[in-house]
C-alpha cells in the first residue's frame, strides 16, 4: 500500500535526508496520495502513501510512539489488525488511529522483535527505537513486500524498490557474477538476498533484521513450515483434504477483504483467479470488479482467454473490464513495464500486468490476484517427473526440468569477466533443497519453488507492475496458513488430476465444472514470444548499444547468433534465448546503469 526508504549512519554522522527524499520521491508512483519524512540522530525515514485503512491523516507515516520513543514506516497491510487492535487494548496501550500502521508499532511495544508472529499479511517495515538508536527491519513470510538494501562502512540505506536506491545515490552497479549466474539458469530469479547489482541485496523473507548503531546486525528467520506429514493431519482422506483446504482459502480471502476502499479481482477465468471470484461471491459481494486483459494474436498464437473470463463474470455477475492491446502496442508499453522493475523479470506477462494494473487503478486501489497457487499446490508439469525422483537425485532431476541452461553452457554466452567458474546456481539449489523439514522428492522441489522462485519472480513481477500504478495486490494463495496446509498435504492429492487436484476438487464445489477442468493456461503475450518486429527492433537497439557493448556481458558471436535467428535459440524450458538476454540490457539501460 505504500513506499518506504531510510537511512542509518555508522559513523556518528547525521543521515542524508536529501537523499532519502529523493528515494522517496522515486516512490511516489507506489503511493501518490501522501508523503512523509522524518529523522532523529543517525536514522531518517521517508515514506510515500497509498490510503487503503483508515484514509485520515492521522494514518500518515512516517508514525511515531512519543510515549514509547518508537518511529515506524510500513508498507503492506497486516488483516488481523483489527483482532489484534482489540488484544493489545486489553493489555492496556491506547490508540489515536483506526490504521493498521499503529498497531505495528503497539505490537512491537507489547512483544518487541516476536512482533511479526502476530501478524497476518504482507509487509516490509522498518521502525528505530529512539533511546538506543537500534533499527529493526522486517519482512513477511512469503516475501510479498520487497525491502532493498544498500550498505557500506559509513551507512545502511533501505527502499521498497531498487530504483528507489539508485536515486540514492553512492550504489555499486557493478554486475554480481554469481546472481548473472542465477538470471541465466533460473528463469531470471535472483534468490534473496542477492540482485543482479553487487551492491544491492534483499531482505529475505520471513526475516528480522536488528541493526544496531554501529553497523553490526543479527537476523533472526520467524517462520518455515515443514513439508511432512503431520501427525494433527492422519486419518484425513480426499475428501476431508479437500474440505480443508477450501476452508483455509475462505478464510484466506476473506481476510483480504479488509480495507476502507473497494476491493477488485484480477480475472484471468483460470481455476485460481476463478475461485477467489466465487469465495468473494459466496461472502456478499455484489457488482465485484473483475478485470481481464489479452492480446493480438501473432505467428498463429492466441492472446486472449476472455472467452473463460466472460463465463466467469457472467456466472457471478460481476462488473467486469476487458483489456485487449494490440501488438504495436506492446514495443511501447514495454519500456514502462522496464522501468517498474525493481529487477530485471524476462517472464513476458510482466508486461501484461503493468497493462492491466493501469486500467485497474482508474477504477479500484485494491485487487486479489490468484499468484502461487500452482506452487503452493503442484500445478506445473514438471512436478511429477520430480514426484518420481528419490531424495538423492533430486537436485540433478530439478536441474534438467526446470533450469534454463546448463552450466557448461554459460561459457560460451558470457564474458570471462562475469562468468562464474563454478555451478552456482545448482549449488543453491541442492543446499536448499537439502535442508531438513521436506519428506519427500516433491515436499523439497514445492518448497524451494514457493519460499524461493515464487518470491523472486512471479510475486515480485505482480508487486513491482500493481504499485507502479498506486494499485495493491493481494494474493489470498500465499496466507501462510493456507501454505502451512498445503505442505503437510499428501503429494499424490496435489498431483492428481494434471496438478492441483485437491484444489481443483475445492473448485468443482463453487465453480462450473468446464472452469475447473478447462486447459492450464497464462498471461499469453505473443508479439514478445514471437519476437514481433517492433519488440525485435527494440531488442536490437538495445543489443548493439555503445553502453552494451561497453558494458560486454555477453559474447558477440553468441548475441549475433541470436539477432540473426531468434526464433532458432530458445532456452531447455522453451523460453525466447534473445529476449532473455536483451531483457537485462533493456533494464540496465532503463535504470542508468553503465
Amino acid at each position: 500500500m505504500c513506499g518506504l526508504s531510510g537511512e542509518i549512519r555508522f559513523d556518528g554522522g547525521r543521515p542524508d535526508v536529501a537523499a532519502v527524499e529523493r528515494m522517496s520521491d522515486r516512490l511516489a508512483a507506489r503511493g501518490p496520495d501522501g508523503h512523509g519524512l522524518w529523522s532523529l540522530g543517525a536514522i531518517a525515514f521517508g515514506h510515500r502513501r497509498l490510503k487503503i485503512i483508515d484514509l485520515s491523516e492521522r494514518a500518515a507515516q512516517p508514525m511515531t510512539d512519543s510515549e514509547a520513543g518508537l518511529t515506524c514506516v510500513f508498507n503492506g497491510c497486516i488483516y488481523n489488525y483489527q483482532q489484534l487492535r482489540e488484544e493489545l487494548g486489553g493489555l492496556g496501550h491506547r490508540f489515536a488511529t483506526t490504521s493498521d500502521t499503529e498497531v505495528v508499532l503497539k505490537a512491537y511495544r507489547q512483544w518487541g522483535t516476536d512482533f511479526v508472529t502476530h501478524f497476518v499479511g504482507m509487509f516490509a517495515i522498518a521502525l528505530a527505537e529512539h533511546r538506543t538508536g537500534r533499527l529493526v527491519l522486517a519482512r513477511d513470510r512469503l516475501g510479498i513486500k520487497p525491502l532493498y538494501l544498500a550498505a557500506s562502512p559509513r551507512r545502511l540505506r533501505f527502499a521498497s524498490t531498487l530504483p528507489a536506491l539508485l536515486a540514492g545515490g553512492d550504489v555499486d552497479t557493478s554486475l554480481d557474477p554469481v546472481a548473472l549466474h542465477h538470471y541465466m539458469s533460473l528463469q531470471s530469479t535472483v534468490p534473496a538476498p542477492r540482485t543482479v547489482l553487487a551492491g544491492v541485496r534483499k531482505l529475505p523473507p520471513a526475516t528480522v533484521r536488528v541493526v544496531e548503531p554501529d553497523g553490526t546486525h543479527r537476523d533472526a528467520v520467524y517462520w518455515q513450515p515443514a513439508y511432512t506429514r503431520r501427525p494433527e493431519f492422519s486419518g484425513m482422506g480426499a475428501d476431508d483434504w479437500r474440505d480443508a483446504v477450501l476452508a483455509a482459502l475462505r478464510t484466506a480471502v476473506r481476510r483480504r477483504m479488509v480495507a476502507d476502499v473497494p476491493v477488485g479481482v484480477l480475472l484471468s477465468g483460470g481455476l485460481d483467479s476463478s475461485l477467489i471470484v466465487a469465495l468473494l461471491a459466496e461472502e456478499g459481494q455484489r457488482d465485484l470488479a473483475t478485470f481481464s486483459v489479452g492480446f493480438e494474436s501473432e505467428a498463429g498464437e492466441e492472446g486472449d482467454e476472455f472467452r473463460y473470463s466472460d463465463r466467469v463474470a457472467r456466472h457471478f455477475e460481476t462488473d467486469h473490464h476487458q483489456l485487449m492491446v494490440p501488438s504495436d502496442r506492446v514495443s511501447t508499453a514495454l519500456d514502462g513495464a522496464v522501468r517498474a522493475m525493481s529487477e530485471p523479470m524476462t517472464s513476458h506477462d510482466v508486461v501484461a500486468f503493468h497493462l492491466l494494473s493501469e486500467l485497474v487503478a482508474k477504477e479500484v486501489s485494491v485487487v486479489q490476484s490468484g499468484q502461487g497457487a500452482d506452487e503452493v499446490f503442484a500445478g506445473y508439469h514438471w512436478y511429477p517427473a520430480l514426484a518420481a525422483t528419490d531424495r538423492a537425485g533430486e537436485p540433478d532431476r530439478y536441474a534438467e526440468v526446470y533450469f534454463d541452461r546448463p552450466h557448461a553452457e554459460l561459457a560460451r554466452i558470457l564474458q570471462p569477466h562475469v562468468l562464474v567458474g563454478h555451478d552456482a546456481s545448482r549449488e543453491y539449489v541442492e543446499a536448499h533443497m537439502a535442508a531438513p523439514g521436506a519428506e519427500t522428492a516433491l515436499d523439497a522441489a514445492l518448497r524451494t519453488e514457493t519460499h524461493v522462485m515464487l518470491v523472486d519472480d512471479p510475486v515480485k513481477r505482480v508487486d513491482n507492475m500493481t504499485m507502479d500504478w498506486g494499485l495493491e495486490a493481494r494474493v489470498p494463495f500465499l496466507d501462510h496458513e493456507l501454505v502451512e496446509l498445503a505442505a503437510a498435504c499428501p503429494p499424490d492429492l496435489k498431483l492428481a488430476g494434471g496438478g492441483k487436484g485437491v484444489l481443483k476438487d475445492a473448485g468443482r464445489t463453487v465453480l462450473p465444472r468446464d472452469i475447473v477442468d478447462r486447459p492450464k493456461g497464462y498471461f499469453p503475450v505473443p508479439a514478445i514470444r514471437q519476437m514481433a518486429a517492433p519488440v525485435r527492433d527494440r531488442v536490437r537497439d538495445a543489443l548493439s548499444s555503445p553502453s552494451a557493448r561497453a558494458r560486454g556481458v555477453f559474447r558477440d558471436d553468441y548475441v549475433a547468433a541470436l539477432l540473426e535467428a531468434p526464433e532458432e535459440h530458445r532456452t531447455n524450458r522453451g523460453a525466447n534465448a534473445l529476449w532473455q538476454v536483451a531483457l537485462l540490457e533493456i533494464w540496465l539501460q532503463t535504470h542508468g546503469i553503465d
